[in-house]
């Protein structure tokens, strides 16, 4: 009887690892263009869902130290008394791409409020920094490979990539946005969070 070329096993092993491969490309990305899924770290894709803490509900944020894009130190203490608004993003992020526009836009018409971002899961710093210049963000941005710093916030943390909180000027943590956001939107936000103080 004669044998063909590839044992019947080895075709089904080729076969799953082709459709491994498939869903896990596919798995990186959703159809509605949000971020993908990284289940080890606990993200999930954003649907710029909104939530606002009434100020009596809300608690301390942590302090968030690092090293920005550039190698200089930053930790969030360096702004006592004003409102912060973290935006947690990656270069390989298509969601990010198309909001960094918004967070230029809200930035300049917000110039009482600190913009931080905070750079996650790139491996190396250059592609972010090819991203910031690229689209001119003009606010510092702590680079946060392994997401450590994304740890920290434990009443809403920023599950989206991208997510962007705002801390108000006690220091609290007051708005959480999961997922793309606009520049109306934000500054919505940040006068809701103002006018609760």
């Amino acid at each position: 009887m004669r044998q063909s070329g590839r044992h019947p096993s080895a075709r089904w092993v080729s076969h799953l690892a082709l459709v491994l491969t498939v869903m896990i490309l596919t798995g990186c990305s959703s159809g509605s263009g949000q971020a993908g899924v990284f289940d080890s770290a606990g993200f999930q894709g954003g649907d710029g869902s909104v939530t606002i803490i009434p100020a009596e509900q809300r608690r301390s944020a942590p302090e968030l130290a690092g090293e920005t894009l550039d190698g200089a130190p930053l930790t969030t203490a360096d702004f006592p008394g004003q409102l912060l608004v973290l935006n947690v993003w990656g270069s390989w992020c298509a969601p990010c791409r198309s909001e960094a526009p918004a967070l230029v836009e809200a930035a300049a018409q917000l110039p009482g409020v600190q913009f931080i971002g905070i750079n996650t899961r790139d491996l190396n710093p250059a592609p972010a920094q090819a991203f910031v210049r690229a689209f001119d963000i003009p606010y510092p941005n702590i680079y946060d490979p392994d997401g450590a710093l994304l740890l920290e916030f434990g009443q809403l943390p920023p599950k989206a990539i991208p997510s962007t909180l705002v801390i108000d000027s006690e220091g609290r943590v007051a708005a959480r946005i999961l997922g793309e956001t606009t520049a109306s939107t934000l500054v919505g936000i940040i006068e809701d969070v103002t006018a609760a103080e």
